[in-house]
């Protein structure tokens, strides 16, 4: 068992994504490798932080409601979905992540943290968004020909 143990935690410290886990209270517990690169704080710097630490200040007021009710209820429909939003790094440059949520509970199924797993998309967003932006001028390029052949 000790040497899965091991294999768990080479897992968690060397994956690319950000592994990070938190508190009830919010407070980063676990903070890995991926989590490094991706928000640019040293494992040191991050440890006992608030999660505000990456949150963007204008979407904390939300982040926290979602955090308690989920902390009280025990349990989070992103534990399966797939939740995307933006994120700060210490730069103070924002990224696009998804994420799902894995429940940390007690010994007495009480639930003690959340641990989370996030990928960077900003690329891909910002992809989508010039695809979405020449679309929408094409759709209107499109009703403007429609307007004039009709009038």
């Amino acid at each position: 068992m000790e040497r899965y143990e091991q294999v768990y935690r080479k897992i968690v410290d060397n994956a690319r994504d950000a592994i990070i886990a938190s508190d009830r209270e919010g407070l980063i517990r676990l903070w890995n490798t991926g989590a490094e690169r991706m928000f640019g704080y040293s494992r040191s710097e991050a440890l006992g932080e608030s999660l505000d630490l990456i949150i963007p200040e204008s979407l904390r007021g939300r982040h926290w409601e979602g955090y308690h009710k989920v902390m009280a209820a025990g349990t989070s429909r992103y534990e399966s979905d797939l939740l995307a939003v933006p994120a700060s790094r210490k730069d103070g440059s924002r990224i696009s992540v998804e994420f799902t949520l894995v429940p940390l509970h007690d010994g007495d199924g009480r639930l003690e943290g959340i641990a989370a797993i996030l990928r960077d998309v900003t690329e891909r967003w910002n992809r989508d968004k010039a695809t979405r932006q020449r679309l929408a001028r094409l759709e209107a390029e499109c009703r403007a020909d429609e307007a004039e052949s009709e009038g």
